[in-house]
């Protein structure tokens, strides 16, 4: 039996009351839907500054009678201390997920990038610590290894980072290894990879690539890629890093604690295979939908060229095993994308 079925065993048999902030975003909401599926007492905290309240919806149609008796809504905002505060009482588990999450929107604003993803997530170990929580388990960001040319990325060999959002990231890192030397409260972080999957949004102008790219494909509008094609990613399916949360907080490996992992798959695919396999999995499925060639543009600052996580680290200690490759993510994502983004303002039509 692997780690993680032994984990879902204990949500099964257990019922455990767990923090997701963040609980109305992408990740968040798939973590809420999995937890009530299994069982569990969630308490979600959002201000939807990024999240979305059909996130939430969805989410309830999947659970309704989880939703209805396991589950405590809080809307409001990690910079604020009373409410970190009332969102940590009587929780076992912390799943902290609210960041400002974009690379291209913290070299717009920093500031609000600063403010979101270091005073909240600081408001949020002080609330934890003060409240016994048993575990904080929080999304930290493959940004981290700014301009470390090496490959696979290594969690012990970072290099400079290489925007705001990168920096903030790798201050949580700092922080929560403080509160644990400090204060023997643990924690672990998860450096995401490029985490897709259903309920992920496609819209605005710091969208994740793969709905984006979804959603102008099937509008049969043009999609752009940043540079010429061959930046490469480790892109990771979101059962993935649901799995990878639920076995950080559920260890009983003291080894394991107090670390980051990488959550990936140990894979790259250039933005040019990414492309032809959205494009190629869309029109199989919609025969009417045009080909597309992409248009190249200039390369964004602060964006890594190339990426791929070496995940020996979280397979050992946290036996962490991805179930899904990026093949096998996009046949699961693209049929959720095709169903739930056709009323977006991507798919308008064609101007």
């Amino acid at each position: 039996m692997s780690a993680y079925s032994e984990q879902l065993d204990r949500l099964q048999n257990h019922r455990y009351r767990w923090l997701v902030t963040g609980v109305a975003g992408f990740i968040g909401s798939n973590l809420l839907e999995m937890l009530l599926a299994y069982g569990q007492d969630v308490v979600g905290l959002d201000n939807f500054e990024t999240g979305h309240r059909h996130n939430l919806d969805e989410v309830a149609r999947s659970v309704p009678a989880a939703w209805q008796d396991a589950f405590t809504f809080i809307e409001g905002d990690i910079r604020d201390l009373e409410t970190c505060r009332k969102a940590c009482k009587d929780i076992d588990f912390v799943l902290h997920q609210a960041a400002i999450g974009s690379v291209p929107r913290s070299i717009d604003d920093p500031i609000t990038t600063n403010q979101a993803n270091i005073d909240g997530f600081l408001n949020m170990l002080v609330a934890a610590r003060d409240a016994g929580v048993r575990r904080f388990v929080y999304a930290a960001s493959s940004s981290t290894y700014g301009d470390s040319p090496g490959l696979p990325k290594v969690e012990n060999e970072i290099g400079n980072p290489l925007s705001p959002y990168a920096v903030t990231k790798y201050v949580n890192e700092l922080y929560a290894d403080v509160f644990s030397r400090a204060y023997g409260f643990d924690s672990i972080g998860l450096r995401y990879f490029n985490i897709f999957g259903k309920r992920q949004d496609p819209e605005g102008a710091y969208a994740a690539v793969i709905p984006k790219w979804v959603a102008r494909i099937l509008a049969g509008k043009t999609v752009h890629i940043y540079g010429d094609g061959e930046t490469t990613r480790d892109f990771c399916f979101i059962d993935n890093a649901v799995q990878a949360n639920i076995l950080a907080a559920m260890t009983e490996n003291p080894a394991a604690l107090n670390q980051v992992y990488n959550v990936a798959v140990n894979a790259q695919t250039s933005l040019n295979e990414l492309f032809d396999m959205i494009q190629s999995r869309i029109r199989s499925r919609e025969p009417g939908i045009p080909e597309l060639r992409p248009q190249y543009r200039d390369f964004r600052a602060g964006d890594v060229r190339h990426s791929r996580a070496d995940i020996t680290k979280a397979k050992q200690l946290l036996g962490y095993e991805p179930t899904h490759t990026i093949d096998q993510g996009l046949d699961e994502a693209i049929d959720w994308y095709i169903e739930n983004l056709r009323s977006t303002e991507a798919l308008s039509p064609v101007a």
